[in-house]
């Protein structure tokens, strides 16, 4: 097996360290202060601070754009997931800044791919391209507040047919980047069919923002953090909400399939940047440990941080390990094949990843906790995506159903 990345990865790799280097990490301050301004008024509280516009600026002359993109995306970098692997990684390592510098940020990248891949071609120019293009922002309505959303078929939100209209009624949230204003459509899944078989009851439908009869009722918070400078994740209400027909991705009775279709991609990027957040964790905790003294010696010399950094090498080591074989599984078998490798890294990676951040924060101590240092965000990020895209619980019950099968039917 060979673990080296290909001449066009390493190519890309080197441009995008750089592009780090040069541009993001010294935008992060800067990031940081105009997200407090403009928090300070409810105006542009929910707008992204300019940084980011002149970020994608620089990232487009880079050749660092739309990376996450396949070859059957056009206008994307054509990239396999094994070559955007290495990429998101690095990206990672700034998941507030980088991701939507280069257009890969979520729900962005997974409602392209559902746009390229089930849209029509007037779906695509209204709304394809834009994304593409970084002009707007999107959102993606599927999790609902009154109902355990793990299980996708419990989905109450109701779209009905009157004429040439579909009629939308129901209440989402964890909409994500909803109340930034240039979120300006959204994916909403809804039941259209309760009668049928339960792979096809749900349909999936374009809302453009400001449609009359749906209303974005507040912004919520995760862990504490508003989430603010990236348009934070809202409830929504859809109380009578008219679409044209044409709005329907799909057929109807699509929804689940396309769903299961986009939150695969989804949760392999979202493994592929926690490795940069663990590793970009992990440099923190050595270089405190070795500027820090207690007891009379560095930190870097007692004996459970020496547990703490030589774990952490392994565990991120065998997460990175995971996700690129997830990630050649997907680009020779597709997302449907290579389910069982997608659920294993979305066991495996956001809980490695919380622990190694979770030690770096323990070397850190109190300023740890404080945001003077990445570490407190970072941690609530990997401890939340143990439940986005389907909670550990699940895919754990899944994956060993597909187990116990495979072994009873050898037996």
């Amino acid at each position: 097996m060979d673990f080296g990345y290909d001449t066009k990865t390493q190519a890309l790799q080197e441009r995008m360290l750089d592009f780090m280097d040069q541009h993001v990490y010294p935008a992060e301050q800067v990031f940081a202060e105009q997200a407090s301004e403009q928090a300070a008024d409810p105006a542009t509280r929910w707008n992204s601070p300019p940084i980011v516009a002149a970020l994608k600026t620089q990232a487009r002359e880079a050749g660092l754009w739309n990376l996450f993109a396949p070859p059957s995306i056009a206008g994307g970098a054509g990239l396999t997931n094994l070559q955007y692997a290495p990429l998101a990684e690095i990206s990672g390592r700034s998941p507030f800044l980088a991701p939507e510098a280069i257009n890969c940020s979520a729900p962005d990248t997974g409602n392209m791919e559902v746009l390229a891949h089930f849209g029509t071609p007037e779906q695509q120019k209204l709304w394809l391209n834009p994304l593409l293009a970084g002009e707007i922002r999107s959102g993606f309505c599927m999790t609902e507040p009154d109902v355990a959303s793990s299980d996708a078929t419990n989905i109450r939100t109701q779209i009905t047919r009157d004429g040439e209209h579909l009629v939308i009624n129901g209440r989402k949230w964890w909409t994500t980047g909803a109340m930034n204003p240039h979120c300006a459509v959204f994916i909403v899944m809804g039941k259209t069919d309760p009668d049928a078989d339960t792979a096809h009851q749900q349909s999936m439908v374009l809302v453009p923002r400001g449609t009359s009869g749906m209303t974005i009722k507040r912004g919520l918070t995760l862990m504490g953090y508003d989430d603010s400078s990236h348009g934070g994740h809202a409830e929504i209400e859809f109380v009578d909400c008219r679409v044209p027909v044409t709005n329907m991705i799909g057929k109807a009775g699509d929804g689940f399939h396309i769903a299961q279709s986009r939150l695969g991609g989804g949760r392999i990027h979202h493994c592929m940047r926690l490795i940069g957040m663990a590793e970009r964790a992990y440099d923190l905790m050595v270089q405190r440990a070795v500027s820090r003294s207690a007891f009379g010696k560095p930190l870097a010399d007692q004996g459970v941080v020496h547990g703490w950094i030589s774990q952490s090498r392994v565990r991120i080591e065998m997460a990175r390990l995971l996700v690129l074989r997830a990630a050649w599984a997907i680009d020779e078998r597709g997302g449907k094949g290579a389910h069982q490798e997608i659920q294993q890294i979305k066991i495996a990676v956001p809980q490695i990843a919380e622990w190694v951040i979770d030690k770096a924060i323990q070397t850190h101590g109190a300023a740890g906790l404080s945001q003077d240092f990445i570490l407190a965000e970072l941690w609530s990020q990997a401890r939340a995506l143990r439940i986005i895209d389907g909670p550990d619980e699940v895919h754990e019950m899944s994956l060993a159903k597909k187990e116990i099968r495979r072994i009873r039917s050898a037996t």
